[in-house]
């Protein structure tokens, strides 16, 4: 399993994702979910995944080549896309050629075409945006009405996240939140675990601010975890106990 969450604030986008797979309970492994391209002063954008590691894994490499342009013979990559909108409209475009590649084969072989992403950056000084995009293709964006978007095992990081992050939330905050969801995530998933990836980018930069990896025992992390353990049981321990009988 995955889980991968963007947050799009007013002051900038925290995208974290987590690295384990697995196809079994004796084949787990570490693969990285959160993708970046990056070309400071132009653009920013991150690429989170879930679902079939070889079909997103197929659907990254597509993007890197490069895909061929009916109208002008060239091809279209990420890092030459001219707006937040025709990069997702790309990597949907990428989604449905490695459709086109590989489902009948995996229909044959009874395996899902089972893929998502998010996809989250800012192009030439437009503006900052957050999409989620599915198996067909098609994608749906973050709005300020509700400032996040998960992918993957986000049912337990999910009531984290409804409660606390509004569109005005620090962007500091936001990524804590997430790594809080996250670790809710974690608490209640086996199939999700670390090393957790982190991308952050504040609004206008022009480049990411933080690009980083927690790693099993980093000190931040693991006295996040504690803390919200404890403020948990605190919490419950001072609600009055229900009064019937």
């Amino acid at each position: 399993m995955t889980y991968c969450c963007g947050i799009l604030v007013r002051d900038g986008l925290v995208m974290i994702a987590d690295t384990r797979t697995n196809a079994g309970l004796d084949n787990v492994s570490t693969f990285r979910k959160l993708h970046i391209f990056e070309e400071p002063g132009r653009h920013v954008m991150a690429l989170s995944t879930a679902g079939n590691l070889s079909i997103s894994q197929a659907v990254i490499s597509t993007l890197q080549e490069g895909l061929e342009n009916p109208e002008t013979g060239e091809k279209d990559t990420l890092v030459g896309a001219s707006s937040m909108f025709r990069a997702t409209q790309l990597v949907g475009r990428a989604i449905r050629h490695v459709h086109d590649l590989y489902a009948e084969g995996l229909k044959e072989a009874d395996v899902r075409f089972d893929v998502s992403f998010l996809f989250g950056g800012q192009v030439n000084g437009g503006r900052l945006r957050l999409f989620m995009i599915y198996a067909a293709g098609n994608f749906i964006e973050c709005t300020a009405d509700t400032p996040f978007l998960q992918i993957g095992e986000h049912k337990y990081g999910k009531p984290v996240l409804d409660r606390s992050v509004t569109y005005n939330t620090d962007l500091y905050d936001a990524l804590k939140l997430g790594l809080i969801s996250m670790d809710s995530t974690m608490r209640s998933n086996l199939g999700v675990g670390m090393p957790i990836d982190i991308l952050l980018a504040r609004r206008d930069a022009g480049q990411s601010e933080l690009n980083y990896r927690i790693e099993p025992g980093e000190p931040y992390f693991h006295d996040l975890r504690e803390r919200w353990s404890a403020a948990l049981r605190a919490a419950h321990n001072n609600i009055p106990r229900p009064p019937y009988r």
